[in-house]
């Protein structure tokens, strides 16, 4: 019984926080639950300071009667901590659990190489954020990180000393656990880029979608049935280490010819330099695509051909619904995904080919962030499994007055 009323309880917030606010009458049918048992999930979370009634403007009456009284989260309830450790800056946000962001901000390091610089620099940063807002460190419930590079998701480690050389053998989560005094939650990043898509950006609504991230590296976030698909160990989606040459260049993982030699922003450049005559930055690469530059918008059309040709047998497995392309080469835009485009129709199945639609993310450079916040905050329909930041508030408060509150484990 504890537990179906726990249920309940992470209904009723996680249609409040999609919605932002709604009736009782709305959330009786956004959930399911018959109107009487909303009536008294909603009583309880009044009580614990999670939901707030609303007031509603005279111009949203519609018809006889009074009109309805809406709920919302309160803002105060408790506030998630999104962290994004890239090659060489550290992003960070605040947000509600409304999913609102109350703070965010970014700094240049390399993070590659000094995992320790990197956490102390996100932490204060966090603080400093906090401060700004106004908050102290009760409020915050709990923090969301992502990393750049596959993520051992059973040891808590990086998996790859050669991605992130400073980080080997780092416990990330228990680091930023103790450093933070959070519970603290880690992915990688193309997964956190997906789910951040899938919730806020151009797979809204949709329940099968492949996120591939096109940059230093390419990786792919796997959205099955509405849920991100980690894998056993953490590792689904590397496509970027997927033969694409039997005969190609050597990759750092020490096969060869992966999709990223042939692909990645690396290779790219590389192919550019001769005929530039000096070493071209992923910034030049973008800048002469935007200008029409017959030569970089061929080699990044090839890319995606690469790039397309590897996906058109992920949507002959899969039969995703969108392949949305983001990373820092997305910026490239149509000479990209047309490549992308061509060879999965190409390749793939009629019928897979023909129920994919190929979309440029929405959320760009904030992507992964942004994942990193939706992970804790819970907006995904995971939720029999996970515990709302909130509910931990709840219990300790309800403990000090002797309650029993049971909540989902995280």
């Amino acid at each position: 019984m504890a537990s179906l009323r726990e249920r309940n309880r992470l209904l009723v917030v996680d249609a409040l926080r999609r919605r932002g606010h709604a009736s009782r009458s709305d959330l009786a049918r956004l959930t399911s639950l018959s109107r009487t048992t909303v009536g008294s999930v909603v009583a309880a979370l009044q009580e614990q300071g999670l939901v707030v009634e609303q007031q509603v403007n005279g111009d949203r009456q519609t018809g006889r009667g009074r009109p309805p009284v809406l709920l919302r989260l309160d803002p105060t309830a408790g506030v998630a901590v999104g962290i994004f450790f890239d090659h060489d800056e550290v992003r960070v946000a605040l947000a509600d659990l409304s999913s609102t962001v109350l703070g965010e901000d970014r700094t240049e390091i390399d993070v590659d190489h000094s995992a320790t610089d990197a956490i102390d620099v996100a932490v204060e940063m966090v603080r400093s954020l906090q401060r700004a807002a106004g908050l102290d460190s009760s409020h915050l419930v709990v923090a969301g990180v992502g990393l750049f590079g596959p993520f051992f998701s059973h040891t808590g480690k990086t998996s790859s000393a050669v991605i992130l050389p400073g980080w080997a053998g780092l416990q990330a989560q228990r680091e930023l656990a103790d450093r933070l005094e959070l519970h603290v939650e880690v992915d990688n990043d193309a997964n956190l880029g997906a789910l951040a898509e899938v919730s806020f950006g151009a797979g809204r609504g949709l329940r099968d979608v492949v996120y591939v991230m096109v940059g230093a590296g390419i990786g792919a976030g796997l959205v099955l049935g509405g849920r991100v698909h980690r894998g056993a160990a953490g590792l689904a989606g590397e496509i970027g280490h997927v033969q694409a040459r039997v005969d190609g260049a050597v990759c750092r993982c020490g096969n060869r010819g992966c999709l990223e030699t042939v692909a990645g922003e690396g290779a790219l450049r590389a192919l550019l330099r001769p005929r530039l005559g000096y070493e071209v930055t992923v910034r030049d690469l973008l800048d002469l695509v935007a200008d029409g530059d017959l030569g970089a918008c061929r080699v990044v059309n090839d890319a995606g051909r690469a790039i397309g040709r590897v996906l058109a047998d992920l949507c002959n497995a899969l039969n995703p619904e969108a392949i949305i392309v983001g990373g820092q080469l997305s910026e490239a835009a149509e000479p990209l995904l047309g490549g992308i485009r061509e060879t999965v129709y190409r390749y793939a199945l009629p019928g897979a080919a023909e129920g994919v639609r190929v979309l440029l993310g929405e959320l760009g450079d904030r992507a992964e962030v942004v994942g990193a916040l939706a992970l804790v905050i819970g907006n995904t329909e995971d939720l029999s499994s996970r515990a709302l930041p909130a509910f931990a508030r709840v219990a300790q408060r309800s403990a000090t007055r002797g309650e029993e509150v049971h909540a989902g484990s995280t």
